[in-house]
């Protein structure tokens, strides 16, 4: 029984894996069922049995996903930082997150393409976002009350910001290299927009107070 359970555990994580790799280069709509288990080296029909459909496979593979930056996210343990700092490895964090997993990137995009409906049917996504925007939350709300951060910032707003700030330069990468005669993708590139994306939203969160003293030190 033992055995059977590691079997079925290794090969649904066999399927995930590769629906995660054929999804981000294919898309939902491109993508086949039979290739995703000759990737896996399994039979087709256990897709059917472990998810049950094509589109359940994919909802799981959104599902690990946001999971594995949401459990990476819980490991910074920001509750234990002062706020600014705290707030500056969450910037950084989500920033070099969406620098090394490509494949995130690409399932974000063709599910938006596919109008959110995997999302939309996954009480487990919404469930997990409620704790980082609760730690953003109080967060801010140390920073203000330590005088350090203003008292008026959304935290959903915030969360967005951090995220789509990264998001939109590595998911344009190609093209905004392109249109500027400039690769945006080389090493150097790369490490002036973290800074800049840093510096930017540390500043729009900034008290008058603290920006006065940061002026003053400058």
């Amino acid at each position: 029984m033992g055995e059977r359970r590691r079997d079925a555990k290794t090969s649904r994580q066999a399927l995930l894996a590769a629906g995660r790799a054929v999804f981000a280069a294919k898309g939902f709509a491109g993508s086949r069922v039979e290739a995703i288990a000759r990737r896996a080296g399994l039979n087709k029909q256990l897709v059917y049995h472990y998810f049950g459909s094509k589109d359940g496979l994919y909802q799981a593979v959104l599902e690990q996903a946001y999971a594995d930056i949401r459990a990476r996210e819980q490991a910074l343990v920001l509750a234990d930082l002062p706020p600014e700092l705290a707030l500056r490895e969450l910037v950084l964090f989500s920033f070099d997150y969406l620098r090394d997993h490509p494949h995130f990137i690409a399932l974000l995009n063709d599910e938006n393409l596919c109008g959110a409906q995997h999302v939309r049917r996954s009480r487990e996504l919404t469930d997990m976002h409620a704790p980082l925007i609760a730690l953003i939350d109080r967060t801010l709300r140390a920073g203000a009350a330590g005088g350090c951060f203003r008292h008026d910032i959304d935290p959903l707003q915030l969360y967005i910001s951090i995220a789509a700030l990264p998001y939109f330069y590595f998911s344009n990468t190609a093209t905004l290299s392109a249109i500027f005669r400039r690769d945006l993708r080389a090493p150097a590139e790369i490490a002036a927009r973290r800074r800049h994306v840093l510096e930017f939203v540390m500043a729009a969160v900034r008290s008058e107070r603290q920006a006065a003293v940061q002026e003053r030190a400058a």
